[in-house]
């Protein structure tokens, strides 16, 4: 297949690039960036970003808009626009329009049973790029993004979350506070409202943020890793006083591994007196205390608390194959 093997030819060329010299890297990504293969463009796009060649921002430019026409046959599964987008954000174009565009594009393919759209990621990527645009108040941003709220892709609805996040003010803290509240939404888009408001306001959130773990799902979960990873005493305080009344196993499993991620000494303390008192919990609490990569002193110190009683010598063995 002699159309196969030329395509393959130009990806290697292109990988080659890595051990040639600056100087010789602008010509050949700049044809290929202009190529009628998506593939090859999103290489070259890759590649660019890679390279730092900021001076060829305007073919990125240029590329980004062809593959905006009939997007369906120039750029299937969006690997240009994807890749071009990145490119851009990393050099943080000042040209908000262009990412506004990104961010409102629905590309619709044909799958088995109907059409999917595939510009998900592209809209991610450009909701996330457009927080650099300086031109644009911190109003006009939330105008802007708040509408991805909607978004028919959670990991859209995700990266927009952090993409509020990134705007550091009250108004945003505010606006997740809400999106929160609201719920009604896939467990990765309330975790990332979670951790923006927790690194937005700091520990003073963490009350408000435990509401969240009452429910005992998979959103309360998020809740938990959330807290969990502020790394603080008043995290472990939380954790630990919703463990008193929760009574599902799953769930007491998943406040005892954040305890674990806390990363203090209390915690991990805590944990220990669990297995060293032999309490219901003293297996999950093992669980916890290895899923937390802890140092090999902790390690030794609950191999030492495991030794005399079999069933959970048996329990930790199975965690450290």
């Amino acid at each position: 297949m002699p159309g196969k093997r030329a395509f393959e030819a130009q990806i290697a060329a292109l990988d080659t690039l890595r051990d040639a010299s600056e100087s010789s890297r602008s010509d050949p990504l700049r044809k290929a960036l202009a190529h009628k293969n998506n593939y090859l463009a999103a290489k070259a796009a890759d590649l660019i970003r890679e390279f730092n060649l900021r001076d060829l921002t305007p073919d990125l430019l240029t590329a980004f808009d062809h593959f905006f026409e009939n997007p369906e046959k120039s750029d299937p599964q969006c690997w240009g626009k994807n890749a071009i987008s990145r490119a851009l954000a990393a050099f943080e174009l000042q040209e908000p329009e262009v990412f506004l565009r990104g961010m409102r594009h629905i590309q619709l393919e044909p799958v088995w049973g109907g059409r999917s759209d595939t510009a998900g990621t592209l809209r991610a990527t450009c909701a996330l790029a457009l927080v650099q645009c300086r031109s644009l108040s911190n109003e006009d941003l939330l105008k802007h993004l708040v509408d991805l709220f909607a978004d028919r892709d959670k990991a859209v609805r995700a990266e927009v979350a952090r993409a509020i996040e990134q705007l550091g003010s009250t108004s945003a803290s505010l606006l997740l506070r809400l999106r929160a509240i609201l719920g009604k939404d896939e467990p990765e888009v309330l975790a990332a409202c979670y951790s923006g408001i927790l690194r937005l306001e700091g520990t003073s959130a963490i009350p408000w943020i435990t509401r969240f773990l009452t429910s005992h799902d998979d959103a309360a979960a998020e809740a938990a890793l959330a807290i969990a990873g502020t790394h603080s005493s008043q995290a472990v305080d939380a954790l630990q006083q919703s463990l008193e009344t929760a009574h599902d196993p799953w769930f007491r499993s998943v406040l005892l591994s954040a305890i674990a991620l806390s990363r203090q000494d209390g915690a991990i303390e805590f944990l220990l007196n669990l297995v060293k008192t032999e309490s219901m919990d003293a297996e999950r609490a093992i669980e916890a205390v290895v899923g937390s990569m802890p140092s090999r002193e902790i390690v030794l110190r609950l191999e030492k608390l495991v030794a005399p009683n079999p069933r959970l010598s048996r329990a930790l063995a199975a965690l450290s194959q």
